[in-house]
C-alpha cells in the first residue's frame, strides 16, 4: 500500500509536469503570434533576400549562446522572444516571392494548414498517451547530421531533386522531434519550459519551411 509520502510526491510531481506543459503551450502560442507579426512586417517594410540568413545567423546565436545562460531566468522570456522575432522576420523575403507566384497565397495556406495539423496530431498524440519517446533520440540526432550534410552538398550542386528529397526529409525528421520533445515534457525528460518552447517552434518553423517548398514545387509542375 503506498505511503502518503509517496502519494505526495506523485501527486506533486503531476502537478510540476501540468505546469510546465501549460507553460510551453501558452509561451509557444504567443511566439508564434509574435513570429507572424513580425513575418507580416518584414514584409511590409520589404526586406531583401539577405534578411533571411541574417536573422536566422542571429537567431541561432541567441540559441547557441544566450539562451543556454538565461533558461532560468525570467530574462530567457526575452530571449525566447528575440528568437522567434528574428526567425519570425526572416520568413518575410519568402513569403513575399510566394505571394507573387500564381496561387501563392493557397500554397502559403496549405502549408500553415499542413504545419498546424502535423504538430497538433503529433503533440496531440504525445500528450493523450503520455509514451516515452527517448529511445528516438539516437535515430533524430543521426538524421539531422545526415540531413545537414546532404543540405551543405547541395549549395555547391544545387539539384531540385535533392532540395526536395531534403525538404521532405526534414518535415518526418521534425515530426519525430515533436514526438521526442513533447514526450520529454510529459515524462520528466525536460523541465524548463523556456527550452522546452524553442524545442517546439523550432520543430513547427522548419516543417513550414519545407512544406513550402514542397508545395511550391508541387504547384510549379
Amino acid at each position: 500500500m503506498a505511503t502518503p509520502y509517496v502519494l505526495s510526491r506523485s501527486g506533486q510531481s503531476v502537478l510540476a509536469t501540468n505546469k510546465l506543459i501549460r507553460n510551453t503551450y501558452t509561451l509557444l502560442s504567443m511566439t508564434l503570434l509574435f513570429s507572424a507579426l513580425m513575418a507580416g512586417l518584414s514584409m511590409a517594410v520589404r526586406v531583401g533576400p539577405g534578411a533571411y540568413l541574417a536573422c536566422t545567423i542571429g537567431a541561432f546565436a541567441l540559441i547557441w549562446l544566450v539562451l543556454p545562460r538565461t533558461a532560468n531566468s525570467a530574462s530567457g522570456i526575452g530571449v525566447v522572444f528575440a528568437i522567434t522575432g528574428l526567425l519570425g522576420f526572416s520568413l518575410g523575403p519568402i513569403l513575399t516571392m510566394f505571394l507573387k507566384m500564381p496561387g501563392g497565397a493557397q500554397t502559403i495556406m496549405m502549408a500553415l494548414g499542413g504545419t498546424g495539423v502535423i504538430f497538433l496530431g503529433l503533440s496531440g498524440y504525445a500528450l493523450t498517451t503520455k509514451r516515452d519517446f527517448s529511445f528516438m533520440g539516437g535515430f533524430l540526432f543521426v538524421g539531422m547530421l545526415v540531413v545537414l550534410g546532404a543540405s551543405l552538398l547541395n549549395i555547391f550542386f544545387a539539384m531540385p531533386a535533392a532540395s526536395l528529397a531534403i525538404s521532405a526529409a526534414v518535415v518526418m525528421l521534425m515530426s519525430g522531434f515533436i514526438l521526442f520533445d513533447t514526450g520529454r515534457i510529459v515524462n520528466g525528460g525536460e523541465t524548463n519550459y523556456v527550452l522546452a518552447t524553442v524545442s517546439l517552434y523550432m520543430s513547427i518553423f522548419n516543417i513550414f519551411i519545407s512544406l513550402l517548398n514542397l508545395l511550391g514545387a508541387a504547384r510549379d509542375e
